[in-house]
């Protein structure tokens, strides 16, 4: 084959790896009244085998390198709704000045950290797949959730309820959808392409929101 001049090598490069090249996706989600559904996990399994050479090597699942924080900050978790990797490693830092005893009983992760206030525990290691739930044993109320994931492409819904996913090459993918107050998992099955495509849009119903409520009058104990 006869050496190509190099601005033709530069395209022939290119041309070589547009199969895998790769557009933003994403998801719209309404609810049954059609408002905005946020803190929504939106993610993509893979369904087939990723075609793999020296210029599309396997895909990893790469903690980050520094632990994510879920803040303890005026009696609540701050942000509600935190998805990561496995392998990831979160911190707890407690912002108030009273006592919070951070706690997991689920199966994906169970642990207890110590009463503290003021200071920052050692963070914890998420190495099995799942949605951990968190509570303090202190304040009733306060409730969060970890889902921990096996898969590189995820996204988690803003408040506009939209969820943007990046970097998944073309191809066949089962999409899942977790939320605090679905009943199960969505789950459908779609196929990307490297073409941009119009915001796929998902209605979910969801289930009432439980959370005990803090109250914003100063009488009656200050919560509800």
């Amino acid at each position: 084959m006869p050496r190509l001049p190099l601005p033709a090598r530069w395209i022939f490069f290119a041309l070589a790896l547009a199969p895998f090249a790769t557009a933003a996706f994403e998801v719209k989600l309404t609810d049954a009244k059609g408002q905005p559904i946020a803190d929504a996990v939106v993610s993509l399994v893979p369904l087939d085998p990723p075609a793999v050479s020296p210029s599309n090597p396997p895909t990893k699942l790469t903690p980050p390198a520094a632990p994510l924080i879920v803040m303890q900050r005026g009696q609540e978790f701050i942000p509600y709704v935190t998805p990561i990797v496995v392998g990831s490693r979160v911190s707890f830092p407690n912002k108030d000045t009273e006592q919070h005893q951070c706690y997991s009983l689920s199966p994906a992760k169970k642990f207890t950290l110590p009463l503290y206030a003021g200071e920052d525990k050692a963070p914890i290691v998420f190495d099995q797949p799942g949605v951990v739930a968190l509570g303090c044993n202190i304040h009733d109320w306060m409730v969060a959730y970890i889902v921990v994931l096996e898969t590189p492409w995820f996204a988690l819904s803003t408040t506009a309820g939209t969820a943007t996913l990046a970097d998944a090459p073309p191809g066949r993918y089962r999409l899942e959808i977790w939320h605090p107050r679905l009943a199960k998992t969505d789950t459908r099955e779609l196929t990307l392409s490297s073409a941009t495509s119009a915001p796929l849009a998902i209605a979910l119903t969801l289930k009432p929101d439980r959370r005990i409520r803090r109250s914003t009058e100063k009488s009656g104990g200050g919560y509800k």
